[in-house]
């Protein structure tokens, strides 16, 4: 995860002239090439940053408020963190900041436990667009076990027949779980599982998305993933809850 101190050039805070949305969002597109000017806006809603107005009412940004923002859409992209966990994290920082007589900490993204996704192996963006080959040699399935994937509806490429992020994730996932002896066929429960939350989930969120103001589209996505954090949270809670018998704790 990109510091903002790293992302901000020395000095820039004072004697940088203030840039424009349009000028932050030319700024922020070299990396977030999906950011729109409703999402600054709906970022800025959501209080995570706070660009200052002028006597007309334009935003003017910061290379402070650029920084924030490039946290935010990093978290958000490669971390999949919820707005109210970065939220939080965003606060700390805030207090470590003025504790340090506004000398900046390093800002680093972690999970809703504590841990900091992503080290001891390349953060995956959602971006990624791999072949099959590519595939199978990044998440350690073979062919035979991509093909059964697939098959089942674990993994589905996007045509012409690429695959993203996810189905790096989940290829990887099997691959790990294949080493205690998992077979693709013992995967169908969460495929079922999954389904029904998709389902219950797409619910929830339609009456936005339907919408065609841009802010409600970005609240639509928002809700989504807090709704995907908070479901892994719960699995993972359940797991540990019924394996505590087998473990004697």
């Amino acid at each position: 995860m990109n510091d903002p101190a790293a992302s901000t050039p020395s000095g820039a805070g004072r004697a940088h002239p203030l840039m424009s949305i349009g000028e932050v969002l030319g700024q922020l597109r070299v990396d977030f090439p999906d950011v729109t000017i409703s999402k600054l806006r709906f970022l800025e809603a959501e209080g995570l940053v706070e660009p200052q107005r002028t006597a007309s009412g334009y935003r003017k940004y910061s290379w402070d408020d650029v920084a924030r923002l490039r946290f935010v859409l990093s978290a958000q992209r490669d971390q999949y963190l919820p707005l109210r966990v970065i939220r939080a994290q965003l606060a700390e920082w805030d207090v470590s900041e003025e504790a340090a007589g506004r000398q900046r900490p390093t800002l680093v993204a972690v999970g809703p436990d504590g841990e900091v996704p992503g080290r001891g192996q390349p953060v995956e963006s959602s971006q990624v667009r791999l072949d099959r080959a590519d595939l199978v040699a990044r998440s350690g399935v073979d062919e035979s076990t991509l093909t059964e994937l697939e098959r089942l509806g674990l993994v589905v490429p996007d045509p012409p027949g690429w695959y993203d992020a996810d189905a790096l994730v989940i290829a990887a996932a099997v691959a790990g779980l294949a080493a205690y002896g998992f077979q693709p066929r013992h995967l169908r429960g969460y495929r079922t599982s999954a389904d029904r939350e998709v389902g219950l989930f797409a619910q929830l969120v339609a009456p936005l998305v339907r919408q065609s103001d841009p802010a409600a589209r970005a609240r639509a996505a928002e809700t989504a993933r807090e709704l995907v954090a908070l479901s892994q949270q719960l699995h993972a809670a359940l797991v540990r809850v019924g394996l505590r018998s087998t473990l004697g704790r």
